[in-house]
């Protein structure tokens, strides 16, 4: 557990053990601003280490550790309709520019500005069933009730300058831009930090129910770099107007720039995190909650009218100026270094350096 200060990393394990600790302080950002720690490192030494994958010397990892990894899907117009359109072709990227143009015909702009579970959201699903266009995704789009899933196990997110994994079997799949929150035990949001929801779309649009296929496999969620606490300079409303940059390069030339801006969400995040915990569902170490993207890339890369697909080698960056970067590196999940630090591995670390 370490706190960045200016450029220098320091370890406060000794009043923190986990991050799941820290996020429970009302003094968390006071903790890591001004609270005396231990070893301190430089942070373009940290920085260099992490990018060039020296594993022998100390480097970032993932900026959480017990919390749940939620996310939120759907909770977008744009990618709405691209989920709509993985359901038409089941999972065929050849038949998707043709439903896409068939999809925009009939909605045009019916779904814009619609707040999900109004009388309007209503009338928009009356029309959209009298047509056959009715979906499962429609219904999480614009319904009264969000999709919220569970990402990936505890710990076992990747960091920055990990790699982060496709299935092997996957022809059709892209990177998911995302704001994470942190939220605490009690429901609360106490910072903010980035994430790949890596998406797999030609599994997910072969059937809804293969979700946890598509979604949970190793190296399948980044996050990172850090975690941005909450404070009076970076409140909940200035988590509400972030705007995410997406860049992906290939090693054969290929580039692809997107953004996504939560400003444009069709659900306030504060709804999400209601829909994750509430006297419904308890989280007691508290959770992180990806919540959902613009992102849905269109332009074709292998073939015409097949959209974009990761190819091997791939490095994709996600950024904001307030967030920093996460920088990761594409291969297979069969390929990335297989997962191995979970609960256990962390309570024996903790005890062997006498913070438990």
């Amino acid at each position: 557990m370490a706190a960045v200060r200016g450029e220098h990393v320091v370890d406060i394990t000794d009043i923190a053990p986990t991050v799941s600790d820290l996020m429970e302080r009302d003094d968390a950002a006071t903790i890591v601003r001004e609270a005396p720690g231990g070893h301190t490192w430089r942070l373009d030494d940290l920085l260099d280490a992490t990018a060039t994958g020296r594993r022998d010397a100390p480097h970032l990892l993932a900026p959480i550790d017990l919390q749940v990894i939620k996310a939120a899907g759907v909770t977008f117009v744009r990618s709405l309709l691209e989920r709509v359109i993985e359901e038409r072709t089941g999972g065929d990227p050849a038949r998707a520019a043709r439903i896409r143009t068939r999809i925009g015909q009939v909605v045009g702009g019916t779904l814009d500005g619609v707040r999900p579970g109004s009388p309007e959201a209503a009338g928009a699903k009356e029309l959209l069933v009298a047509e056959g266009l009715w979906s499962q995704y429609l219904e999480v789009g614009i319904g009264p009730d969000p999709e919220v899933f569970t990402k990936a196990p505890v710990l076992s997110a990747v960091g920055t300058g990990a790699d982060v994994g496709v299935l092997s079997a996957s022809v059709w799949n892209n990177p998911e831009p995302e704001v994470v929150l942190v939220v605490d035990s009690h429901g609360r949001v106490r910072g903010a930090t980035l994430g790949n929801d890596v998406n797999l779309r030609d599994i997910e649009g072969r059937s809804a129910l293969l979700l946890s296929r598509a979604k949970d496999n190793n190296a399948s969620c980044a996050i990172g770099p850090f975690v941005r606490l909450l404070d009076d300079g970076f409140g909940i409303d200035a988590v509400r107007g972030l705007d995410i940059d997406l860049r992906i390069e290939g090693a054969d030339g290929y580039a692809l720039h997107g953004r996504s801006s939560l400003r444009e969400i069709s659900r306030d995040v504060l709804d999400l995190v209601a829909a994750t915990h509430g006297a419904h569902h308890r989280y007691p170490d508290g959770f992180v909650l990806f919540t959902g993207t613009l992102f849905a890339p269109t332009e074709d890369r292998r073939a015409p009218g097949e959209g974009f697909t990761h190819e091997y080698g791939d490095i994709v960056r996600i950024s904001n100026p307030r967030l920093g970067a996460l920088v990761n590196t594409v291969v297979t999940s069969e390929q990335a270094p297989p997962w191995s630090f979970g609960v256990r591995a962390l309570m024996r670390n903790l005890a062997r350096r006498g913070v438990l």
